[in-house]
């Protein structure tokens, strides 16, 4: 485990928006939001940056979270490795209960963190992972506080606050459709919501079409048989569509060569200056991306297949993580070379 790194808050938020080569007649942007904490090792950060943050601030806020707490978090890897990073940076011990198929990336990021991992046995399915987190802290109730990515309104209330209106003044309000992933429904939710109150946004939520799949950060909710987190409000939804791993993966790969010798059309580059979001959009000169993010670009087709697009939509759609994290699994194993070991 290397020493902790230390993080400048400020940086999260205010992420570029770009532009995608996507075979639709719209418009297709997206929120690139590894750039939260970009200079963070193990890939910079994540989506789940802005609501660890939000979620912290909010408990601190209350008083529920105390400084003798221990903050633990049950995780399928991004949400863990940025509530143990800020949560470690203000002097908090950090327990995360994450799958032992996590990727390499995401596992080393928590390390980094200085936190505690419980591993949990993927083959017994993710509940199981939030089973475990619950058992730890029935054990000590009074010495875990538990953010609880799954039931907190600071969740989707952080989205709400800050991607909601940086997606509708980086458009300028052109912005007509939104396309998210749903995990804990927090980015769909409360986006949906921002931009529903700011103008006519057709809001499309996609989800795993498999109960066994291989999109990280995604839940399969298709049948009532699994656990559905409170976050999520589908009702913010008009259009849902279903995405498939494999599809997802080959999309992935498709930026990638598409973007092996174009430039990336920054559209806003947010807080930054460009120079730094040119440096930071590629891996070793290498446009990747992470499982979730090829499965925007395959959601958007199929949103087109069943309603189709015009010329005059513009897609926003979530960049959630960059493809350094996902170098050991099989979507970049054959095209990174990162030894998580040297981070």
């Amino acid at each position: 485990m290397s020493e902790a790194t230390s993080f400048d808050e400020a940086h999260i938020g205010e992420t570029p928006l770009v532009e995608l080569d996507v075979d639709v007649p719209a418009t297709v942007y997206a929120k690139v939001e590894w750039m939260n904490l970009y200079a963070a090792p193990y890939g910079g950060g994540s989506i789940k940056s802005r609501i660890a943050k939000g979620m912290l601030d909010g408990a601190e806020a209350s008083g529920e979270l105390t400084p003798e707490k221990t903050v633990i978090e049950p995780t399928s890897g991004n949400t863990g490795s940025e509530v143990a990073r800020l949560a470690a940076d203000r002097g908090y011990d950090v327990e995360i209960v994450m799958p032992d198929n996590a990727s390499g990336g995401k596992i080393g990021a928590v390390e980094d963190a200085g936190a505690e991992i419980h591993f949990v046995d993927a083959d017994l399915g993710y509940d199981a992972v939030i089973e475990r987190c619950e058992e730890l802290i029935a054990a000590d109730p009074e010495g875990y506080y538990r953010p609880n990515q799954y039931e907190n309104p600071d969740n989707p209330g952080t989205h709400e606050r800050t991607t909601a209106p940086e997606i509708w003044e980086q458009t300028n309000g052109a912005v007509t459709h939104f396309v998210a992933g749903a995990g804990t429904g927090g980015t769909i939710t409360g986006t949906g919501r921002g931009l529903h109150d700011r103008g006519d946004v057709t809001v499309v939520g996609f989800e795993p079409g498999e109960a066994l799949h291989a999109i990280d950060g995604l839940k399969y909710l298709k049948t009532g048989d699994h656990y559905h987190p409170e976050t999520y409000d589908d009702s913010v939804l008009d259009e849902r569509v279903y995405v498939n791993t494999d599809d997802a993966y080959e999309r992935a790969r498709a930026l990638r060569e598409q973007y092996q010798d174009r430039e990336i059309p920054i559209v806003d580059s947010g807080q930054y200056d460009v120079e730094t979001v040119r440096e930071e959009l590629r891996v070793d000169g290498q446009f990747v991306v992470g499982t979730s993010s090829g499965a925007g670009v395959q959601a958007i087709n199929e949103l087109h297949a069943e309603s189709p697009l015009r010329s005059d939509d513009t897609v926003v759609m979530i960049l959630c993580d960059r493809g350094d994290k996902y170098a050991d699994i099989p979507l970049w194993a054959e095209y990174l070379d990162v030894d998580f070991d040297d981070e």
